[in-house]
């Protein structure tokens, strides 16, 4: 979330940058709130300065009957105050929760349409094999008992194409690893504080992409991003420990499959996969040069796989409400013979850290809020997608990438 301080002294900046991201907010109405909050809590300081003054006299001996019941009324006229400027608060902060990061000065303006290629790489393949009919065939991929088992869209990964995942993976993770990533496990289940913090506002199973357990504060991580933005919540970081790079892997639950106009055949969108995500903690003043980097990391993954691909800086109607930029890599589909999202990597600058209460301590002893980003490593189902298009061949067999060939026992062929 933005700070409420920064959003009365930039009332335009953040109308604006709200705007340009398709977000309807008014601000005047969250400012005004927080004025009688404000007013609220001068009168609840005051009266807790008195309640204290009338202590005061109490003490060492035997207090008059007009300073008890003096005493007796500013406590219940404090507790009903209190209570008033919790709902003031719980007002304030329901808006503020609402209110979207500010965007870069070199963010496009516009919807989807207007995002823009900055990079290609690679060139594109003509023709392709359909990942879904080819894993079909070979009986490594079985959508039909996954939904027996639990529902549409739900999957098994057999023989080599489970090995082929699990190659992915720890290709991937030697590039992480190179880059100074810690590899983290995390949990798939989160608090909807966490939730909240990562820009994602927790409401009904029905009325979410995330899947809510019944009865508990807690739903499952739609990517490991959510669990590394919570891990050091409340926390107050020395300057001399960031940046911190940490790579989580996990499972990634979603409700999007499905989605109206978004492509969705076989293993490119469903309800569970499992993906390697890169998260940073960082000084204000090196998140953009964190997250070109991460942006460098995710080339050079995809440009050891021979992958073809464009990078596109997203427009400002595109991005969610943490993002102040974001980037997409999209891969060419030689099957669909166009562009298609594979890894995105995003600058939050300190709107999740907010949220979460994550600050560093410089080392003049002034406290601020660390910047976190986040990038996408390798999506392990949708990798799967990429790989069969390329490199399956007419004669039924797919060819290794040399990359992954260490990670399947010297295989050049499966």
């Amino acid at each position: 979330m933005l700070d409420i301080n920064f959003i009365r002294n930039n009332t335009q900046l953040v109308e604006k940058s709200a705007k340009e991201k398709g977000y309807k907010i008014d601000i005047k109405e969250l400012l005004k709130l927080d004025d009688d909050r404000r007013e609220t809590l001068q009168k609840v300081e005051t009266m807790r300065t008195e309640r204290n003054s009338i202590a005061k006299q109490m003490k060492g001996g035997k207090p008059t009957p007009e300073l008890i019941e003096k005493g007796k009324k500013l406590k219940e006229n404090l507790a009903e105050l209190e209570k008033e400027l919790d709902e003031d608060t719980a007002k304030v902060n329901a808006i503020l929760k609402t209110v979207p990061n500010i965007i870069f000065e070199d963010v496009p303006l516009g919807g989807e349409e207007c995002s823009k290629e900055i990079k290609t790489w690679g060139e594109h393949h003509q023709t392709g094999v359909d990942h879904l009919d080819f894993a079909t065939k070979k009986d490594w991929l079985d959508f039909e008992r996954g939904a027996k088992v639990a529902g549409a869209k739900f999957y098994y990964l057999k023989g080599d194409l489970a090995l082929l995942e699990n190659a992915l993976l720890q290709y991937g993770l030697s590039k992480v690893l190179e880059h100074g990533f810690t590899f983290m496990t995390v949990p798939d289940l989160v608090s909807s504080r966490v939730l909240e913090g990562c820009g994602f506002n927790p409401r009904t199973s029905d009325q979410s992409d995330e899947y809510y357990i019944e009865g508990e504060d807690l739903a499952l991580i739609a990517t490991a991003e959510m669990p590394l933005t919570g891990y050091h919540m409340d926390e107050i970081l020395d300057e001399d420990q960031l940046p911190l790079f940490y790579a989580g892997y996990s499972a990634c639950f979603r409700k999007e499959a499905g989605a109206y106009g978004k492509y969705t055949r076989g293993l490119f969108r469903v309800h569970q996969f499992n993906k390697l995500e890169m998260y940073a903690f960082c000084l204000p003043e090196q998140s953009k040069e964190i997250h070109e980097k991460i942006l460098a990391i995710e080339e050079d993954i995809w440009q050891g796989l021979g992958i073809p691909y464009h990078i596109i800086n997203i427009a400002a109607g595109d991005l969610g409400a943490p993002a102040a930029k974001k980037y997409d890599m999209e891969y060419w589909s030689p099957v669909n013979q166009k562009y298609q999202e594979i890894t995105s990597c995003s600058n939050c600058t300190d709107f999740q850290a907010r949220a979460v209460n994550c600050r560093v301590r410089r080392k003049d002893g002034t406290i601020e809020f660390v910047h976190t980003l986040n990038g996408t490593a390798i999506p392990l189902a949708r990798a799967l997608v990429v790989l069969l298009e390329n490199y399956a061949q007419e004669d039924g067999t797919f060819k290794v990438p040399e990359v992954l060939q260490p990670y399947l026992g010297g295989r050049k062929t499966l």
